[in-house]
Parts: C-alpha cells; sequence; structure tokens
C-alpha cells in the first residue's frame, strides 16, 4: 500500500459510495487508476466490505465481554456477530477480551443483550457504555 491508496482508502472512509470519477479528481488521477486500486485492495483483503452508518434513533452502545482464560475467544465472537442486534465484533487486549458494538431499540434492547451475554457459560464480566455521539474521522 502507498500513499495514493491510503488517499483512497481516506475518501471511502468517509462516504463508501464515492464515485471513482470523484476520488480521482480529488487526488489528481484518473478514474482507471482509483478503480484498478480499489479492486486490487479488494483482492488483497485490504478493504474487506463496504458499509453504510445509520441514524436510526436506537440506543448504541459498547458491551464489553471478558471471558475465562482457557476459552476460544474467536469461537465466543462469531456467536456473538450472529446477533441482530450487533453491528462490529471486535476482539480487543486489556482487561476486557471481547467488545460488541451495538444498535438496539432502546435501553431494554441493551440491558437484554447484556443478560444474554451474560448467560454465556465462557462470559466471567460485562461493561457496558453508552455511545453518546458519534463524529466520524
Amino acid at each position: 500500500m502507498d500513499d495514493l491508496d491510503r488517499q483512497i482508502l481516506d475518501i471511502l472512509r468517509r462516504d463508501a459510495r464515492t464515485p471513482y470519477t470523484e476520488i480521482a479528481d480529488e487526488i489528481g488521477t484518473s478514474e482507471g487508476t482509483v478503480r484498478n486500486r480499489v479492486e486490487r485492495m479488494m483482492d488483497d483483503g485490504v478493504i474487506e466490505r463496504f458499509t453504510i452508518s445509520t441514524r436510526t434513533g436506537n440506543v448504541q452502545a459498547m458491551l464489553e465481554i471478558g471471558v475465562a482464560v482457557d476459552v476460544d475467544t474467536n469461537g465466543v465472537a462469531e456467536r456473538m456477530a450472529e446477533w441482530a442486534e450487533v453491528d462490529l465484533v471486535w476482539m480487543v487486549s486489556g482487561e476486557q477480551d471481547i467488545v460488541l458494538v451495538v444498535d438496539a431499540a432502546d435501553t431494554r434492547g441493551v440491558n437484554d443483550l447484556i443478560t444474554k451475554a451474560r448467560n454465556q457459560e465462557e462470559v466471567v464480566s460485562t461493561k457496558t457504555r453508552l455511545i453518546l455521539e458519534e463524529q466520524l474521522g
């Protein structure tokens, strides 16, 4: 990856629907170059997927989850990623092992997810943080 790839990614992070012609104009290259580089980054796994952010009026939160030491964290994370309200699952270092970014209809929905997480036999602790505001970088 070079500087041109990084510039393309920066634009796509802000809006994944930005037309290649607009990206090309902004960074001073051709539409074909942008298209080829995006396709290459997709083939190489640098770009995993294109997604959207929404403002649903829902309650968003981060559920930080600690699991027992002898647990396959990846397996737990994969299972939790299938829960309907879960947008993202991160395996992290530090005090907790897994972070779920969730989008629930209301605080009851967040609380139901906390309970669901705590009912998993591998889970030893949870910590919840409500997301008050989000700024795109």
